[in-house]
C-alpha cells in the first residue's frame, strides 16, 4: 500500500523512515503529509490521506482533535495516553499514546503509537526478567533446603524403626512431606540449569503431532484437537526434546480451561510464517527475525484479566493445586531460544503466540517490520 518515499513536506525526509505513523495536519483540517507506517497503519494511500481530513479518520470528539486545536493555539506541545481511536474507520479498540507537535505554517504534527505493541514489548521484558530471577531462586534453592531435607528424612526413616505404629504414622508424614518438597524443587533446578542447550534444526509440525498424542492419550482425550500448519514452514533451531516440553504444557493448560463439561472444547495448534519482528541479541547491535508462529488456541473461558500482565511470573496461577511453574518454564526456554511468548484472551478465544528465529536465524528479504 505504501508509496515510495518521497520529500516528507516540511519535516525531515528522514521521518519518513520511523516505524510509528506520523501525519501532518494543515490548518484546515486536511492532512497534508503522512509517512509509511501512517499509510499502513490507516490502511489508505498517501495521495488519498492528503484528501482527507483528521475529522474523518478519528472517532466524533476525540480527544486528540483537542490536543491538536491547543497544539495551534499554543505553539507547545501535548501527549495524552491509551486514547482510544477504534470506530468503524479503524475498527474496535485502537489504543494508542499521542503525541502532538505545532509544525511549519500552522500545520501541527501527530505521531502514534499503538499501546498494544508497546505493552507486548514491555511483557517480553517482564517475562525475561522472571526467567533470570527464578533461575536465581532455583539455584538458591537446590543448595539451601535440598540437603537440609535429606537430613531430615534421613533422620525420620531412622526414628521410623524404633517408635510405635501409631508413631509410625507421623515419621511417613515427615518423609512424604521431604519427598514433595524434593520434588518441588527438583522443578526449580530446571530453570537454574546454566549449561548450553544442544540444538539443531527441529520440524515443529512433528514435535506438534508428537504432543498432540500423547495429550488424546492423556489429559485431552474429551478434546477435539485440529491443527492449522503452513507446510512449507523452515525448521526452527532448536532443542526437540525442550519444545516438547513447552507445548505439552501449553496444550495441558488449554485442556484444563476448557474442561471435561463443555461440550464443544476444542484445542486448535497452527504455524505460521508471519515476517515483521525483530528482536535485539543482548550484548550486541545485531537484530534477529522471528518468523515463525507457533500458537496453541482454546475456547475456553480464558485467562482473568487481572493476571495476564504477570502470567509468565513464577507462583502465578488460577489452579487450586498449581504450583505456578508451568508457564514461566515454558517463558524460559522460548527465551533461552531467542524466541518470545506472548498470551491474547479472550472469552472462548485464548492464544499462546510463540515467535521464534528460523534455522540459521535468518529471514528473507521481506522480514521487516516491528523492532526493539
Amino acid at each position: 500500500m505504501s508509496e515510495s518515499p518521497t520529500q516528507f513536506g516540511h519535516a525531515d525526509a528522514v521521518i519518513n523512515l520511523l516505524p510509528l505513523p506520523v501525519i501532518l495536519v494543515g490548518k484546515d483540517g486536511r492532512l497534508t503529509e503522512a509517512n509509511s507506517a501512517a499509510e499502513d497503519f490507516l490502511e489508505m494511500s498517501r495521495s488519498m490521506l492528503r484528501r482527507t481530513r483528521i475529522e474523518d479518520i478519528l472517532p466524533f470528539g476525540s480527544p486528540i482533535l483537542g490536543l491538536v486545536a491547543a497544539a495551534r493555539r499554543e505553539g507547545g506541545t501535548f501527549n495524552e495516553y491509551r486514547v482510544d481511536i477504534g470506530g468503524p474507520r479503524l475498527g474496535p479498540e485502537r489504543i494508542v499514546d499521542v503525541f502532538v507537535a505545532p509544525a511549519e505554517e500552522g500545520e501541527v504534527l501527530i505521531l502514534l503509537q499503538e499501546k498494544t505493541i508497546a505493552e507486548k514489548i514491555d511483557r517480553q521484558l517482564t517475562h525475561r526478567g522472571a526467567a533470570r530471577s527464578i533461575s536465581a531462586m532455583g539455584s538458591m534453592l537446590a543448595h539451601e533446603i535440598k540437603n537440609p531435607l535429606s537430613g531430615i528424612r534421613g533422620a525420620a526413616q531412622l526414628l521410623e524403626t524404633s517408635v510405635s505404629e501409631e508413631d509410625r504414622a507421623l515419621t511417613r508424614l515427615i518423609c512424604d512431606e521431604a519427598d514433595r518438597i524434593v520434588s518441588l524443587v527438583d522443578r526449580f533446578e530446571t530453570f537454574s540449569d546454566g549449561r548450553p542447550i544442544p540444538m539443531a534444526p527441529v520440524n515443529i509440525h512433528e514435535v506438534l503431532e508428537h504432543v498432540k498424542r500423547l495429550a488424546l492419550s492423556g489429559f485431552a482425550r474429551h478434546i477435539r484437537i485440529v491443527e492449522t500448519y503452513d507446510p512449507s514452514l523452515p525448521p526452527v533451531f532448536a532443542n526437540r526434546d525442550q519444545l516438547v516440553q513447552v507445548f505439552l504444557n501449553l496444550v495441558k493448560n488449554a485442556a484444563e480451561a476448557v474442561g471435561i463439561d463443555q461440550n464443544d472444547a476444542e484445542i486448535e495448534l497452527t504455524t505460521a510464517f508471519r515476517p515483521g519482528v525483530r528482536m535485539a541479541v543482548p550484548g550486541t547491535q545485531a537484530r534477529v527475525a522471528l518468523p515463525l508462529e507457533f500458537c496453541v488456541k482454546d475456547n475456553g473461558p480464558g485467562v482473568p484479566s487481572d493476571l495476564m500482565r504477570n502470567l509468565f511470573d513464577p507462583f502465578v496461577t488460577t489452579k487450586a493445586s498449581g504450583t505456578g511453574l508451568g508457564l514461566a518454564l515454558v517463558a524460559k526456554i522460548v527465551g533461552d531460544h531467542g524466541g518470545i511468548v506472548e498470551c491474547d484472551s479472550l472469552p472462548r478465544r485464548t492464544i499462546f503466540r510463540i515467535l521464534m528465529p528460523m534455522h540459521g536465524g535468518r529471514s528473507p528479504d521481506r522480514d521487516v517490520g516491528m523492532q526493539r
